[in-house]
């Protein structure tokens, strides 16, 4: 089984799983797709993270995260007051998620070639795919602000010299000998081949700092999940620089307040309060790992300090909420095979479009994950040679006392950890139906997908006494109306002991659940 945001990448994972490869191979697959489909959300530009469940009950992750170029420093920012978030300046990071693809594959004992993991999205490059309507809205948007970048942004995503409209094909034929050469000469090629050549070529041109010795130093890395234990359940996540330990924080304090039924006020007021708490923990210790004064794992194996986390919850109020947000767009997406092996997976360019460098000879779109550095000298995230950025990516794993697996998802920057959370809980604390507890209406406290307030934004369906109980209890509640893409796109596969799959898809996206 495969789910993901667009239904084409869902049923590129499908066919390889047909041809008889396993689930990481199938991952792939949907990636390369995506990167394909999805050029606003995500790209091999990027970075990408992956938590994966072998049938030996093994959970281990592989992080494609790129640090800081070399010429990456404070001079380079001279006259700045903050990294600009487009342009040559904002690309200033080596894009890991190709190293992700490598790394994974290598340990996943496949047997399928790496061009027919990529036939897809050559095949979609080439004859072009069809833009959706969140696509095109995007294009619309930030059109302005990514048209007058340097490098080949306008000739491939404004080729009519206007937006890309819902419907219109776009082809990607640069893109397309890009995803064929990698299947030639591997992945590592992006980083010390001849197309590390090319990269490094444009990259000087447009006037990014990341170099040639910038790609062939990158490596991918294998740190162990975070993990952490609740009822009935243990919870898998990603380590730092990701905010996997929000993810976890929030749902292990929300096991302590014992709430009696889902979606009403102690479901939501709880998850949100606990969202708060781990927000506050997340945004002073949580980063490059070389540089944290906290370990996410002592805090998450220790009951004491969890109980106490839990404890500065107020069951009837909402604590004050000024917080800056956290930005970013991804794109989550999960496979299970016949093996027992689970995958989760996210990629992202960060902001849509990324950088909006896009490359003139490979049609690769760089991302502007290195805007999030902070132009200072020490503390949380400062800009600094080498240095891995804070990331919003987080793909989440639960293992269950019964034997299920599930991988869970979403993209949406600061809406992940409490997507996962809302998702989580619905179908494991409070037995919704897996596909119902996707498309029950969600709320996100902070920003996201071009937000940037930090209300407590719920979508219309909850009960109507629930709005008013928050706003009584101190949330600054908004409406925000039907269903929307602001709450992100989330997936989900639940392996179950008897080898039964279940999957199911986000209305908000363009996605599909595909199995055979």
């Amino acid at each position: 089984m495969v789910t993901a945001p667009h239904y084409v990448a869902a049923e590129a994972g499908l066919g390889v799983l047909r041809d008889g490869g396993n689930a990481v191979e199938a991952t792939v697959a949907v990636a390369a797709t995506l990167a394909v489909v999805y050029p606003h959300m995500t790209g091999i530009g990027g970075d990408g993270f992956w938590l994966i469940a072998e049938p030996d009950g093994r959970v281990h992750a592989v992080h494609g995260c790129g640090g800081a170029a070399a010429n990456a420093d404070l001079t380079l920012y001279t006259g700045y007051d903050a990294v600009p978030t487009r342009g040559p300046l904002a690309a200033n990071t080596v894009a890991g998620t190709l190293s992700a693809w490598g790394c994974a594959l290598e340990q996943a004992g496949g047997t399928l070639p790496l061009d027919r993991l990529l036939g897809d999205a050559i095949a979609h490059a080439e004859a072009g795919v069809a833009v959706t309507a969140g696509g095109a809205a995007i294009a619309a948007t930030k059109g302005g602000e990514l048209r007058g970048q340097p490098g080949a942004y306008a000739a491939i995503f404004e080729r009519e010299g206007r937006p890309l409209r819902e419907g219109d094909t776009l082809r990607q034929p640069m893109l397309a000998r890009t995803l064929r050469h990698i299947a030639a000469h591997g992945p590592q090629d992006f980083y010390t081949g001849t197309l590390a050549d090319l990269v490094a070529e444009d990259l000087s041109a447009l006037g990014s700092p990341v170099s040639r010795a910038d790609l062939a130093a990158h490596r991918a890395t294998q740190p162990a999940p975070l993990n952490t234990k609740i009822a009935g359940a243990r919870l898998y996540n990603s380590a730092p620089p990701t905010q996997g330990a929000a993810s976890l924080l929030i749902l292990a304090l929300f096991d302590r307040l014992r709430a009696a039924r889902g979606d009403h006020f102690d479901h939501i007021h709880g998850l949100v309060e606990a969202t708060k708490q781990a927000f506050l923990w997340r945004d002073r210790h949580c980063g490059d790992p070389a540089y944290m004064d906290a370990d996410a794992q002592a805090l998450l194996d220790n009951p004491a300090a969890l109980d106490a986390m839990a404890a500065r919850i107020d069951p009837a109020r909402a604590l004050p909420w000024p917080q800056p947000p956290q930005w970013g767009d991804t794109c989550w997406f999960g496979a299970a095979d016949s093996q027992g092996r689970v995958v989760s997976a996210i990629q992202s360019t960060y902001f849509e479009f990324g950088s909006g460098l896009v490359l003139p000879q490979t049609g690769i779109t760089w991302q502007n994950r290195g805007s999030s550095f902070r132009l200072a000298e020490t503390g949380w995230n400062a800009l600094k040679p080498g240095r891995k950025p804070f990331h919003t990516l987080n793909p989440a794993l639960a293992k269950f006392a019964d034997g299920r697996v599930m991988a869970y998802g979403t993209m949406g920057g600061e809406g992940q950890p409490q997507t996962q959370a809302a998702i989580f809980s619905r179908y494991a604390r409070f037995g919704v139906n897996l596909q119902a507890a996707i498309c029950a209406p969600r709320w996100l406290l902070g920003r996201t997908w071009g937000e940037t307030s930090t209300t407590l934004k719920l979508e219309d369906g909850f009960p109507e006494a629930l709005y008013a109980a928050l706003e009584t209890a101190g949330h600054d509640v908004e409406r925000v109306g039907p269903l929307t893409a602001m709450m992100g796109h989330a997936g989900a596969i639940v392996r179950h002991a008897d080898g039964r799959l279940e999957g199911a898809t986000d209305p908000r996206s363009d996605g599909g659940v595909a199995a055979w």
